[in-house]
């Protein structure tokens, strides 16, 4: 997956777009933090458009396993803090960030690591802090698909499913609602922000 990444570092860059309406969902964090508040983008890729926009006011992490991608975002997300590492095996303490989000990245971890990717999230969390996660919509155990060039691996649980697990995993559930991925169209994931409780 790493090597698929990389490989389409660039074109992912020319995909997504600042104005489209996944991005425009940032604002449900940034109006709830405090300015320079510490937030992770788990699994931030080329930095853009998300850690780029969140770092107008806040101060950024960027965690990515994809080298390449994070060769990109030290042009793109300038502000931002970059660490190279797997969601699966983040660097973090606990208790170090206001918030986290997580923008198509999650899908991309075996849906039955899902759950342990949330407890994680929980635990690098502040109390109530906040998260704003990309998941799922339909239920998908598993695909691999051309993306770009590339062969990526997709894999989630449908929303009801998802929802349950982040109030399992310990997130009260403030907002959620399904959006057209304005990159890979016909696909509409699930966008949920929960608070730690």
């Amino acid at each position: 997956m790493r090597a698929e990444y990389n490989k389409i570092a660039s074109s992912c860059v020319a995909a997504r777009t600042s104005d489209s309406e996944d991005v425009q969902l940032l604002n449900l964090l940034v109006r709830r933090l405090p300015k320079g508040a510490m937030v992770l983008d788990a699994g931030c890729g080329s930095g853009y458009p998300v850690a780029q926009f969140l770092a107008k006011s806040l101060q950024v992490t960027g965690v990515d396993f994809a080298e390449e991608q994070l060769r990109l975002a030290k042009r793109t997300a300038l502000d931002t803090r970059l660490v190279c590492a797997d969601l699966s095996n983040m660097p973090f303490t606990s208790g170090i960030f206001d918030a986290l989000c997580s923008y198509y990245a999650i899908i991309h971890v075996p849906c039955n690591e899902h759950s342990k990717l949330l407890r994680d999230f929980h635990r690098i969390l502040k109390p109530s802090g906040l998260a704003l996660l990309c998941l799922g919509a339909g239920d998908l155990p598993e695909d691999i698909d051309d993306w770009h060039g590339a062969q990526m691996y997709w894999s989630h649980y449908d929303d009801g499913t998802n929802l349950r697990m982040m109030t399992e995993g310990g997130f009260d559930i403030l907002w959620f609602k399904t959006v057209q991925d304005p990159v890979h169209s016909p696909a509409s994931p699930l966008f949920v922000l929960g608070q730690k409780r």
